[in-house]
């Protein structure tokens, strides 16, 4: 089963049940999962699917962190929201994961003592490691934590 077609069942589920908030926090991943769809022009793969998700997740918090305090009704929102979003989100990686992989890649290139130079190359090979399953403004601090 497609997540179009999970997110499109639970929101069937959230109208039955009279979940305004829940149904239209929906609505919106539907949209932008069958918007992503329509460009490409056919069908998403899982990982496509995920990519659109964290993106959605993403832009969501950038929202609360960019509303000022006093307007509790769209923080409120988003915060419903987000909670949609996790469901379909994958896990993300903890500190202490991301660390070790980190470290892995530290190995795998023979840096013992990472400087600034060395940080385009340490990011490029783990990357592509860490892709969709943690956060990037997480894994660029801990890459500078090495690098300090």
């Amino acid at each position: 089963m497609s997540k179009i077609d999970e997110v499109r069942s639970d929101m069937i589920a959230a109208m039955k049940a009279g979940d305004k908030d829940t149904k239209e926090s929906f609505s919106m991943l539907l949209a932008a999962l069958k918007n992503k769809a329509i460009d490409k022009r056919e069908d998403l793969t899982p990982e496509e699917e995920t990519q659109v998700i964290l993106k959605e997740l993403k832009q969501t918090k950038e929202t609360i962190d960019t509303t000022p305090a006093d307007r509790t009704d769209i923080i409120d929102e988003c915060k419903k929201r987000i909670a949609v979003l996790e469901r379909y989100a994958p896990k993300m990686m903890t500190e202490a994961e991301i660390r070790s992989i980190v470290q892995e890649v530290l190995t795998d290139l023979g840096i013992d003592a990472p400087t600034g130079k060395d940080k385009g190359n340490i990011m490029k090979n783990l990357m592509p490691k860490v892709k969709g399953k943690a956060d990037g403004k997480l894994v660029n601090e801990i890459v500078q934590d090495y690098i300090d």
